[in-house]
């Protein structure tokens, strides 16, 4: 057994500190985003470039991102990508028109590519222990669950009181302190790199796949699935992507070892994974728009509105899924899990104008963030279960590119159902008169409930898969995996060398 490096509590600080970073520019600059738009005179046309040029780059280098952290050194990799997003993020705050702000955006996420990956697989090459795992992990994954929602809250603070700017500004310090905490705390285990030559064609293959399937996402939301070159950035990365399986199965040192993806636990967490933040994401945009539009709550009073989930997600996450994960096997963790948030995302179809939010919105939140805690908890152990170590870094992006890609297919996806339903609903009724205001309100309302009822389905397909596809035992040391019986090797650890002193 290797023996554990005894500085890997402080270490977590750091690397929980660096996720948080990363999660929250997913959402605090939606909060911020009008704001400015109006002051860099962005048209509405290209204002989701400011989201979509960092998903697009974030999504696209993240398996780029991972291998770079197994070839490299992922202390190396991870600190190179807090100092590369502390700069980004300078030059976005101190953008002065719509090029610099957009540039600025694709830098983050050039540089979140770096880092996410790495900051996970640090995790799976330090924490080999599976009680200290599971704590470990379940901290972790209240951070990438729960960490949308607190830049929600962040967002709308800072844009309030402060300036937008500010919601850039921010992650500077997150970024100094995560970055010199690494440098001094962390020490990577010996003999754990992948220092096999890159696999270039896989790179440029999974990169332009991965781009334009978020792209045609994107880009089906503000001009429609049927719109030509949303078909053919749908067709585009059919192909990329098949030709990058292809060559991944023929190449001497794959980028993305088809062993990696093919161990029916971790598809499992992969596929599922990437449902559940479909939904999520789906929500997050509809509940702020509800919230601000519907019931005129300000940035900072819908920031708080979403605190119940982040309490559910933490709970979720350290309490249940970190104290269980050792006892019972992960599918009955995470299918009850998915489940428990479908029946709160159940509740929230039942959302109207004049909907109680302590009666029905905050208890389906309660449900929505316990449920997402509990599953996420397991599956972001699971991401790295029985990989080798060199495969750490890999493995971990690819959890951190079905959760991107998710997301950008979540709004993308659940918005379009919501706009269709919405003019469905205005057409049928805005001939009838009456107050057009709250014709115009309904119809709105009538339009995220349609999309949550999707949202529905699409937790309950997680919870199947979860269900079906993860047959691992409990991660509890020895005979945890089932079928091994001994400690040394088992399934459910990630096999590691011993550490060097």
């Amino acid at each position: 057994m290797s023996e554990a490096d005894p500085r890997r509590w402080k270490a977590l600080v750091f690397i929980a500190l660096a996720q948080l970073m990363v999660v929250l520019d997913a959402t605090i600059v939606n909060i911020a985003l009008p704001s400015a738009q109006e002051d860099l005179g962005i048209s509405d046309g290209n204002r989701q470039w400011v989201i979509t040029a960092y998903a697009l780059a974030f999504g696209g280098l993240l398996l780029f991102g991972g291998r770079i952290a197994d070839l490299w050194g992922r202390k190396r990799t991870f600190v190179t990508g807090l100092i590369g997003f502390a700069v980004a993020s300078a030059l976005g705050g101190a953008a002065t028109g719509e090029a610099m702000m957009l540039g600025a955006r694709a830098l983050q996420g050039v540089f979140g590519a770096l880092l996410a990956p790495a900051a996970l697989s640090l995790l799976a090459v330090m924490f080999t222990d599976a009680k200290e795992r599971a704590k470990a992990f379940g901290i972790y994954g209240a951070i990438a669950g729960g960490g949308g929602a607190v830049g929600l809250i962040l967002g709308g603070f800072l844009t309030e009181y402060l300036n937008w700017r500010w919601t850039f500004f921010v992650n500077i310090p997150f970024a100094v302190i995560a970055a010199l905490g690494a440098y001094f705390v962390i020490s990577e285990p010996a003999g754990t790199r992948n220092r096999s030559p890159l696999d270039i064609p896989g790179v440029v293959l999974s990169t332009l796949g991965l781009v334009t399937l978020v792209y045609g996402f994107t880009r089906a939301e503000s001009e429609g699935w049927s719109d030509s070159v949303t078909i053919g950035a749908f067709v585009a990365s059919v192909v990329l992507l098949a030709a990058f399986v292809v060559t991944e199965a023929r190449v001497k040192s794959p980028l993305l070892p088809l062993r990696v993806l093919t161990e029916r636990n971790r598809g499992g967490v992969y596929l599922s994974l990437g449902l559940a933040i479909i939904a999520m994401f789906g929500l997050f945009l509809f509940l702020t728009y509800y919230l601000q539009i519907v019931k005129g709550y300000s940035p900072v009073k819908t920031g708080f509105a979403f605190l119940p989930m982040i309490v559910g997600m933490i709970v979720g996450s350290t309490q249940l899924g970190a104290r269980l994960m050792t006892r019972v096997p992960p599918r009955l963790l995470m299918a009850p899990g998915f489940l428990l948030a479908a029946l709160g995302m159940l509740l929230l179809t039942q959302l109207e104008i004049g909907t109680s939010y302590a009666g029905l919105i905050l208890p389906a939140q309660l449900m929505l963030g316990l449920g997402m805690g509990t599953a996420f908890m397991p599956a972001m152990s699971l991401s790295t279960h029985g990989v080798e170590a060199r495969d750490a870094g890999v493995a971990s992006a690819m959890v951190n590119t079905s959760q991107q890609v998710g997301g950008a297919i979540g709004t993308a996806l659940l918005n379009t159902i919501a706009a269709s339903a919405t003019s469905a609903y205005l057409v049928d009724h805005v001939a009838e008169g009456g107050n057009l205001k709250l014709v115009q309100a309904q119809a709105m309302v009538e339009g995220y409930t349609s999309a949550i009822w999707w949202a529905v389905g699409i937790l309950a397909l997680a919870a199947l898969i979860a269900a079906t596809f993860i047959n691992t035992g409990h991660q509890g040391g020895p005979g945890a995996s089932g079928d091994a019986d001994s400690a040394e090797g088992t399934e459910g650890e990630v096999k590691i060398p011993v550490m060097a002193h």
